[in-house]
Formats: C-alpha cells, structure tokens, sequence
C-alpha cells in the first residue's frame, strides 16, 4: 500500500535524501505498564500494513516498562525509543509528533490490543476518501474474570464510507475522543498546528487535541469495522491528587481559547459560534465523566466550578439548555440550583453503574426521562 504522492511531509523525507518515510508512524505513550506492554506491542508489530514505524514514549516508567520495549526494539527495527523523564502523557504525545516520519499518525494506548488490520483498514480509507482523518469503531475489552469484548459504535453503518466536514455535520464532536481509534495526516496535524496540551496526569490530554482536529478537518471518513480492542479492566483509580481534578477543565478552556482567538478567522463568525456550542454540549459529558472518577472530597468543588462555567456560557447565549438531552439537561439544572444539594441527593451517583443510573433518572424526571435515557443506551449516537 503506497501513501499519497502530495502528502507533504513524506515528500520532504525524499526529496532531502532520506530513507522513504514510512507511511504511517504509530505513537504509543508509556508510563509503568508492564503488565500489558509485552501483548500491546506484539498487536503493533502484528500490524499486516509493514510499513511502518513504531514510536514508544518512555515517561520515566519505574518498573519493568524499558526492559520490555528494549526486547522489542532488539528485535524489531521499526521500533524507535523515546526515553525521557516523567512529565505527563501530553508532552509524551508532542515529542511522539516531532519524531514521527510518517504520512499518518496513529496512536496505541500500552494496555490495548490493536487488530492486525487496523492500520492497513484506516489508511486505505483515508487514501479512497482523500481525508484529512479516517475514524474506525473498537471493542470494549475485559480480560478479567473471562475475556470479553463488547463491540463499541461510534459510528454506524450508514455513516461510514463517505467523507464529512465535522464543522457541517457535528455527530462527532458528542462521541469519546478516542483518539487511538484513527489516524490522522501528518501533514495536516502539523499545518494546523494541532499539538497536545503538557498538563499534568493521564487523563484528558486527548481533549482539545481530537476537538481541534475533527474541526479543521475539510474531510473526515468513518470505518465501521472495530480497529482495537479498549480494555476497560485497567481503569486507573480515583483522582487523589488535587492538581490532577481541573485537568479537563483545562482542556476546556483551550478549546474556548482557540474557538474565540483562532477559529472565527479560519472559519467564520458563524461557524466558531457553532462549534463552540458543540464543544459545551459535549462538555457535559466530559465534566460528568471525570466526576465519577473523584475522590469523593472533591465533588462538591468540581461541580461548583462545572455550574460557574455553564451558568456565565448560559447568560452568554453560547449554549441553551434545551441543546442538552433530556437527563443531561435534568442534571445540569439541579447542579445550576445547588451543586452541594445535588450531591448529597445523588451520592451514588459516581459509583451506581448503568442500572443504578437508571434509577436516577426515574427518580428525577419519572418514567418519561427513564425511557429516553433507556433509548439512548441501545445506540451511541
């Protein structure tokens, strides 16, 4: 499989004299995971489109980590070793973006498990569609007690194979970044100097990075086929830390800061107007998904400073309630009364599961709530 002959970053590669760049470049940022490291790396290695390479990003990992990809990369001359001191997986994804040779980026999280094809499913769509991104579906994946993989649908049947322009059809902006599901032109990342934030912690840091980029994309094609396995069985602990709680938040706010500062010249007025009421509907999401991963002192906090931000965008005219589902909007009115009061009616909120949620939202907006929250559980969109 060849890359395209105006894709500008392999063209340079060649013209300079340099070895042909690879056609894509697969990032996989690394802090303390041996135990799934050795199986992440087979499935990259696996990969049926050969050329490439694969870009491993040691954050200062403490444990068997190093020793792991230096086996690799003994026996694998794609691999190529970033080593560096700990400083959070944002910077980790930016040093990966320097280093890369590839026409695409692509991105391995070490603890998931990349199908053979994926790489070579994703370019070619990329390729017939002439996109700036191809966007795949994955599976869910437990490994413990039974393995088990539930197909996750980001995108349906009826919307893959045909390129859209995200800022014209914003289904994506609503959906888990899931920024390992993709690749994406380097090129295009670099020309639209889409970059990750360096912020503390692991979580978040794909935020403004995937927002960024489905808005500038001109095109964007979808591959309805699952490309990885998620594995849901790693899933890190409460936030304890208090530097690491506003992390999203942050995110946040450099989407806003790049909607007003930057987009309303690359887009227009109108068009940054619209993307940024689709970046504080899928706020929602974000704020609430982070909540659940607290430690329980730092509830009432977070959603005193959710509700601060939500209620200057409401007097704003950035966003409206009714642009929310009907439970979000049922939730986000009770956090807008009384953050505190909130909280201590839905203490098990955090920890209910889907069932539990259920019941929540029977208890505040009746069977009419329950039953549009129960439809929209059958399907992702």
């Amino acid at each position: 499989m060849g890359i395209s002959p105006a894709d500008a970053a392999a063209a340079g590669d060649r013209a300079s004299g340099n070895a042909a760049a690879p056609v894509a470049s697969l990032l996989m940022p690394i802090y303390n995971v041996e135990r799934y490291l050795e199986e992440s790396i087979a499935s990259a290695r696996a990969q049926t489109l050969r050329d490439i390479e694969i870009i491993c990003i040691d954050d200062g990992s403490t444990d068997g980590s190093p020793q792991i990809i230096a086996r690799a990369a003994a026996e694998d001359e794609r691999i190529r070793v970033i080593t560096k001191a700990n400083s959070g997986y944002g910077d980790s994804m930016n040093r990966g973006l320097d280093a890369a040779r590839g026409a695409y980026i692509a991105i391995l999280e070490p603890d998931d498990i990349m199908y053979p094809r994926a790489l070579e499913m994703l370019v070619a769509a990329a390729e017939n569609a002439d996109a700036m991104i191809a966007k795949g579906n994955f599976d869910l994946y437990w490994s413990t007690p039974q393995e088990r993989r539930e197909f996750f649908e980001v995108a349906r049947a009826e919307r893959c194979g045909v390129p859209v322009r995200p800022r014209e059809d914003p289904f994506i902006f609503g959906q888990k970044p899931s920024i390992w599901s993709a690749v994406y032109r380097r090129a295009f990342l670099a020309e639209n100097g889409i970059r990750f934030l360096p912020t503390p912690g692991a979580a978040f840091q794909d935020t403004s990075f995937s927002f960024k980029a489905y808005a500038c994309a001109e095109r964007v094609v979808y591959v309805h086929d699952p490309v990885l396995a998620y594995r849901q069985d790693n899933e890190g602990s409460s936030v304890n830390a208090s530097n690491k709680v506003y992390c999203v938040c942050e995110e946040y706010a450099e989407i806003e800061r790049w909607l007003s500062a930057e987009a309303p010249a690359r887009f227009g007025a109108g068009a940054a107007a619209r993307l940024l009421r689709s970046a504080l509907v899928a706020k929602y999401d974000s704020y609430m998904w982070s909540y659940v991963r607290l430690a329980p002192q730092f509830h009432v906090e977070f959603l005193e400073r959710m509700a601060a931000e939500y209620r200057r965008a409401l007097d704003a005219g950035e966003v409206a309630l009714d642009d929310m589902k009907p439970w979000k909007r049922a939730n986000l009115k009770g956090i807008l009364r009384d953050p505190e009061a909130w909280e201590r009616a839905n203490a098990s909120y955090a920890t209910a599961g889907p069932a539990g949620r259920a019941l929540h939202y029977l208890k505040l907006g009746g069977p009419g709530l329950l039953l549009a929250y129960a439809r929209n559980r059958l399907g992702h969109e």
